[in-house]
């Protein structure tokens, strides 16, 4: 097997649980600003499916929203894929470095973020923010 494909084929089988839950929206232009003006908590997920770090956040969130019913309850949850959106105005509004940035917002008042942040601590802090915004 290609080492190429190997990575890819890794990173996919990664992501699976992330792909099996329903409750992350997709970004695309228009879905983020509804839920801004709504003044939505948020949580912003720039990923990658070939990031590393990015899986690892990803196994992270899924572990704590599976302890914390709330954070699905409570939080609008949405992640934009940094292959599709790097150069966007997003990315640019929001002054994202890099994938494996994750934000919490409340309307449009960023609460805090992580970039490549993996640790439980960390992440659950950006939750909480959101959560109790």
């Amino acid at each position: 097997m290609h080492r190429r494909s190997f990575l890819t084929l890794t990173a996919g089988a990664l992501l699976l649980p992330l792909a099996a839950r329903a409750d992350w929206t997709p970004y695309a232009p228009g879905v983020l600003q509804p839920a801004m003006d709504r003044g939505d908590r948020i949580i912003l997920n720039f990923y990658a499916t070939w990031c590393g770090t990015c899986a690892r956040q990803q196994r992270v969130m899924t572990t704590l929203r599976e302890q914390n019913p709330a954070y699905d309850q409570s939080l609008t949850l949405i992640q934009v894929d940094w292959d599709d959106y790097s150069d966007s105005a997003l990315v640019a509004e929001f002054n994202v470095p890099r994938r494996s940035t994750i934000i919490a917002l409340k309307g449009s008042e960023e609460l805090g973020r992580t970039v490549a942040g993996t640790s439980v601590a960390e992440i659950q802090a950006l939750f909480d923010a959101a959560l109790n915004a």
